[in-house]
């Protein structure tokens, strides 16, 4: 290991993906991540909060056991021209592939959600 410990500092943007950053905002205070190993560390891309961690699939996230239902955040977007988030879509299933989103998803710092490549909300 690189590192034997790391403390991120992290801008949430509340406004523009309010359930997104609701839902990293609520696992942080449950201590979801705390001790969580890096998964993924390769030049292009930080990876962490594995979901089928030592304790289960998705325990931590949402459920008490293994049997217990997941919770889902849906897939949101907030394009520049748009007064409010979009929801459950991607761009290209929107016929909007080159419209400008207010958060640049490639910007340098940017935190993200993995999500099922055919599921939009499977994060």
């Amino acid at each position: 290991a690189l590192f034997d410990r790391a403390v991120l500092e992290l801008v949430v943007d509340g406004y523009t993906a309010p359930l997104t950053a609701g839902n990293f905002l609520d696992l942080v205070g449950k201590k979801f991540y705390d001790g969580m190993e890096i998964q993924r560390s390769d030049g292009f891309v930080v990876q962490t909060g594995d979901p089928d961690g030592p304790d289960g699939p998705l325990v931590g996230y949402g459920q008490k056991s293994p049997s217990d239902e997941p919770r889902i955040v849906p897939l949101e977007l907030n394009f520049q021209s748009d007064a409010n988030p979009t929801y459950s879509a991607t761009s290209e299933d929107l016929g909007r592939a080159a419209a400008p989103t207010t958060l640049k998803f490639q910007a340098y710092g940017a935190l993200g959600m993995a999500r099922d490549e055919y599921e939009s909300d499977s994060a």
